[in-house]
């Protein structure tokens, strides 16, 4: 364990550099930290699904502020825009769900009204909340939030959400650290292919399907190594997979 913990410790230090994010290398968090906003984060975490390349040209095309504009101009500015499972009216709807959380004191406040019960529940109020203030749904708007936990032992890993999560509390050269009041301990990895199968591959996960069980159990894993900050390592773990650097 003493060497993993050695090989992942200088893995993080490396990847802890602005420079980490760059078009060479894109990630949905180069889009999200240009404008430093919680909401705009939201959208740029859970449209983050399918190739990094894609996934950046999709959120580089939208304007920052479609959350805060009338339904109208909304409508012109997303016309004719889709991102794989979700079609123009689910962008826009969307952005209008945004737009109301905003009003309904923003994504923090729906978390933290959970987070007293656990750190799931914190995820789940804060979807519930989105489903709550618009009625709209349809396949792909459904995909884009996702569904609360309703049992751990049937959850997917639900790897965008606790992406967003990481983003929102920890504060580093990656992470914004925009939000505060919750434990960066309590935080649970964002588990993708490249994490599941490099922490197979180290040691550090037996479980052999990529859900809610086995994010817990990397995390756990990765706590013996830091019990405070354990998602320290996900940047570290997610681009030795991308790399191929285990060969």
């Amino acid at each position: 364990m003493q060497s993993i913990e050695s090989y992942l410790n200088a893995e993080v230090n490396a990847r802890n550099s602005a420079d980490e994010l760059c078009l060479d290398r894109p990630d949905p968090l180069m889009v999200a930290r240009e404008s430093m906003d919680q909401h705009h984060a939201l959208t740029c975490a859970l449209f983050a699904y399918g190739s990094a390349k894609a996934i950046v040209a999709f959120l580089s095309s939208l304007e920052v502020d479609l959350s805060d504009v009338d339904e109208s101009t909304l409508r012109q500015r997303v016309e004719g825009k889709y991102y794989r499972f979700q079609n123009s009216e689910d962008i826009i709807q969307w952005f209008r769900t945004l737009r109301m959380l905003k009003q309904t004191g923003g994504a923090e406040t729906a978390f933290m009204r959970g987070y007293s019960n656990g750190f799931l529940e914190g995820i789940n109020s804060l979807i519930t909340t989105l489903y709550d203030i618009n009625p709209y749904r349809s396949k792909g708007y459904e995909f884009l939030i996702g569904k609360p936990i309703a049992s751990v032992a049937k959850a997917s890993a639900m790897k965008r959400w606790m992406m967003y999560l990481r983003w929102m509390v920890r504060r580093n050269e990656l992470d914004m650290g925009l939000w505060r009041g919750v434990s960066q301990s309590d935080l649970i990895m964002p588990l993708d292919t490249h994490t599941f199968n490099v922490s197979r591959r180290l040691g550090l996960l037996e479980r052999s399907i990529c859900d809610m069980r086995a994010a817990i159990e990397l995390t756990e894993a990765l706590k013996q190594f830091d019990p405070y900050d354990p998602l320290k390592y996900d940047f570290a773990l997610y681009r030795i997979g991308q790399e191929k650097l285990l060969g």
